[in-house]
């Protein structure tokens, strides 16, 4: 039994769920409107201010889907009602990032700089040279753009230097000397 897609979703105040034919599920909300289809094997029902999700079957492959899809729609309404934001800071000496745009320039110790362009949907915001933050209503999005942007130049071991997330506790080993 899958405790996550019996969970009943409520609707926040101002967002609007629509479920037209063959499960795509349309929420409306003051950040904006997400669109999705669903597996048919998954029953969506609004009821009021209450969204629910039933399985049509038991079967293993159902089951995995119940609490898969319950996620997601509560991920869409999150997103159109408050959003999602993720923060990223760059460590190391002369690492920086500008925005010129529709685009970053990362500055990474490479030769080159490095720019990523921005999808639509996402807002970048660079408040320090060494601090971005990603903010949309689209969660899977979010989370992607940030991981791109991560992924130019982790976090090192040894000093730190990369760019990590906000939270994020790098592990530091110790180096040559240590084994003496």
């Amino acid at each position: 039994m899958s405790r996550i897609g019996n969970r009943v979703l409520t609707i926040p105040p101002g967002v609007e769920v629509k479920n037209e034919g063959n499960n795509v599920v349309i929420i409306k909300g003051p950040k904006g409107e997400l669109k999705q289809t669903f597996s048919t094997l998954i029953e969506i029902k609004v009821d009021g201010t209450e969204l629910k999700t039933l399985r049509i079957n038991e079967q293993k492959h159902t089951k995995q889907l119940h609490g898969t899809t319950n996620s997601l729609l509560e991920g869409m309404l999150v997103g159109v009602h408050t959003g999602f934001v993720k923060e990223l800071e760059i460590v190391g000496v002369g690492y920086r990032a500008a925005l010129a745009g529709d685009k970053i320039n990362l500055s990474l110790g490479f030769s080159h700089p490095v720019e990523y362009l921005i999808p639509k949907g996402i807002t970048v915001e660079i408040p320090k040279p060494t601090e971005i933050k990603i903010s949309g209503i689209d969660k899977q999005l979010v989370g992607e753009v940030a991981a791109n942007i991560r992924a130019y130049r982790r976090p090192e071991p040894y000093k730190g230097k990369g760019v990590k997330y906000k939270n994020e506790k790098i592990i530091r080993k110790e180096g040559k000397a240590a084994g003496k």
